[in-house]
């Protein structure tokens, strides 16, 4: 079990109504949608029944009346600690009182394999010690928190007895079981009541979506749910395949990976939350709720590198369906079934996480030019075959028209990894992957055997490496700036020697890496790019952001890729000590404020830490004939 972590009591802001600190929330998950517990007991935000669906519970971007689900002391609590079950996530909240100790513990049953079950959440209260009176307030609000549902407490005597509330609003239903049920407060639109839990005594509650009001799902067995969730996550954490140092924190994230993957596809999303701010003085706030080709490599790599073999096959399927069509279609990012259109929209009756605004439905970016996705796509598949996976013409035709776009369209400018929203520009790293593309296309027909124009290939790669060396590399700063004649940095230009675009002892990696620590880093943490005001800033936005935590990690690999590994490891250590109390990281971390920002949990920053692990101490399942950059060693820790 992980140990106990404690919090000082509730935060201001939960006392007025609206939502904690980003870091006061833990993940639940049942591999098709996800459910934000904050440290006060109160689920802030749950999507039905899919990660990308409208939500019922809102209160994280707006108040208490969007939508919320509170268990908790209605006395002072004077201490909170936090912990999931061993590798589960299945959480437990303990509040300490003056008149006792309580527990909470909270679950979503995964459902990996039927397709058909539908989502739920259990929530149990425990009895420690002492006696704790406590509240149970639960408001439903569909739709993003704008749909106010007709809710019912319906009594039944066939074919078994059955209370419950029922909650229905158009296409939204839910039902709520319990050993003790809130009443109806009319003048708030809420359901309220007060226990008291003694020692040993327990209360549950079941809160259950229905696809039809019709048909509604059968009462369930709260304690054999959290028993069976406990299992579940006990024999997937069984395969996990490592034995070095910090292995509780390589362990959460990738718990947390398999969390926020939709197990109908195999797709993983960035984050389950959208438009947690990325600048508490801005306006960078986005939705997360999809799957990005950027996150392609990492994730094979992080999944296959500890024993999550069928994860990865699972993604790379999706990575297949998603890209299938016409190449010139190719997107940045997709639904977690493949969907193309993620049109983004506001809903304007939504204030936003704080008073943060706007709220952003959908993601806009879907359709940006972005060239480095080509290499991510170019660089996943290959690295699949390098696995075990075994090519079929069906995918090798499918990279062939791929690269045969990209032939046409490698010149242009795009909007970069980051989906700037300014103008287009020749972005260093776009560059360097569509070297990567081309680079992972000879290597398929020199190493693999696959039928192409290698020579056409060849010719290409060359060039486009030249190229970046020749515009992107600024001599008088010693490094490779954001993009072509420009003069400030980027930290995506930290993946070089990573991606085998040139080994880590050049120079020009040293100058980079020297350079990025000099302007981008700040103690532990490493920017995107400058966002200060008065810095020529590419995005188009405005407001500053936090430090963006993988490129803290990126960093961390450069040092060990750069003959620094003292360096390396100590960062990484200090890197670890900036999750929350049960082991997530959110998107950005802010060095002013001392706090998360962006949406939470990220993908991308537990992606970067596995990776990181790997990259210093080890863990592979399998000797590898290649790694990213195409090398053969083995990532072992050195004495």
């Amino acid at each position: 079990m992980t140990d106990a972590v404690s919090l000082d009591p509730v935060s201001e802001d939960q006392r007025r109504g609206g939502p904690g600190p980003i870091e006061h929330y833990a993940l639940l998950s049942d591999l098709r949608t996800a459910a934000l517990v904050g440290r006060d007991g109160s689920i802030d935000w749950l999507c039905l029944p899919r990660f990308d669906s409208p939500s019922c519970f809102t209160r994280l971007l707006g108040d208490d009346h969007h939508g919320h689900w509170r268990i908790a002391p209605t006395g002072t609590v004077r201490r909170v600690e936090r912990r999931y079950r061993d590798n589960s996530l299945v959480l437990e909240t303990d509040f300490h009182t003056d008149t006792g100790v309580v527990r909470l513990i909270d679950s979503m049953p995964p459902h990996e394999k039927n397709h058909h079950d539908e989502p739920c959440v259990v929530r149990t209260v425990e009895g420690i010690s002492g006696e704790v009176e406590i509240g149970i307030r639960w408001v439903v609000r569909f739709a993003y928190g704008h749909s106010m549902p007709w809710v019912r407490t319906i009594r039944e005597r066939e074919p078994v007895p059955d209370e419950y509330l029922f909650a229905l609003a158009g296409p939204h239903t839910v039902v709520l079981r319990g050993d003790v049920l809130p009443a109806r407060k009319d003048d708030e639109r809420a359901h309220e009541i007060t226990t008291t839990v003694s020692g040993g005594q327990r209360y549950s509650w079941v809160l259950q979506w229905s696809s039809d009001p019709d048909d509604l799902p059968a009462p369930m067995d709260p304690v054999q749910e959290v028993r069976d969730s406990e299992d579940f996550w006990r024999d997937w954490s069984r395969r996990i395949n490592y034995t070095g140092p910090h292995r509780e924190p390589v362990y959460r994230s990738l718990a947390t990976l398999k969390a926020l993957t939709y197990a109908p596809t195999g797709g993983i999303i960035a984050a389950p939350t959208t438009s947690l701010p990325e600048a508490l003085d801005g306006n960078r706030n986005w939705d997360y709720r999809y799957c990005w080709l950027r996150d392609a490599t990492l994730v094979l790599l992080a999944l296959d590198n500890f024993g999550c073999s069928a994860e990865a096959a699972s993604w790379r399927r999706w990575l297949l369906r998603a890209v299938a069509g016409d190449p010139a279609d190719l997107q940045i990012m997709y639904g977690v079934g493949g969907e193309r259109h993620l049109l983004e929209w506001e809903p304007d009756w939504l204030p936003g996480y704080q008073d943060i605004s706007p709220v952003r439905i959908g993601n806009a970016a879907y359709d940006q030019l972005q060239l480095d996705v080509f290499g991510e796509v170019m660089d996943a598949l290959h690295l699949a075959r390098e696995r075990g996976v075994t090519e079929t013409p069906d995918s090798w035709a499918l990279q062939r028209g791929m690269l045969k776009h990209l032939e046409t369209i490698w010149r242009r400018p795009d909007k970069g990894l980051w989906e700037v929203r300014g103008p287009d520009r020749h972005f260093t790293h776009s560059r360097v992957m569509v070297w990567v593309a081309f680079d992972r296309a000879v290597r398929a027909v020199e190493e693999d055997g696959l039928p192409g124009p290698v020579e056409r290939w060849r010719e290409i790669r060359d060039s486009v490496h030249e190229e970046v060396l020749r515009e992107g590399f600024n001599t008088e700063l010693g490094a490779f700036t954001q993009y072509y004649g420009g003069d400030t940095l980027d930290a995506a230009t930290l993946l070089i020697p990573a991606l085998g675009f040139l080994p880590g002892e050049d120079e020009r990696v040293r100058g980079t890496v020297r350079a990025v620590e000099r302007e981008l880093r700040h103690g532990v943490l490493v920017d995107r790019y400058s966002t200060e005001p008065g810095t020529n800033s590419v995005d188009g936005l405005t407001g500053r952001e936090g430090s963006f935590l993988a490129c803290s990690f990126w960093l961390v690999d450069a040092l060990a890729l750069c003959d620094r590994r003292e360096e390396a490891e100590r960062m990484f250590e200090e890197l670890l000590g900036l999750r929350n109390d049960v082991g997530l990281f959110a998107e950005e971390y802010d060095p002013h404020a001392d706090r998360f920002t962006g949406n939470f949990p990220q993908a991308f920053s537990h992606l970067a830490l596995v990776n990181s692990a790997a990259m210093l101490y080890g863990g592979h399942t399998r000797e590898e004939s290649s790694r990213r950059d195409g090398g053969s060693r083995r990532c072992e820790r050195r004495p």
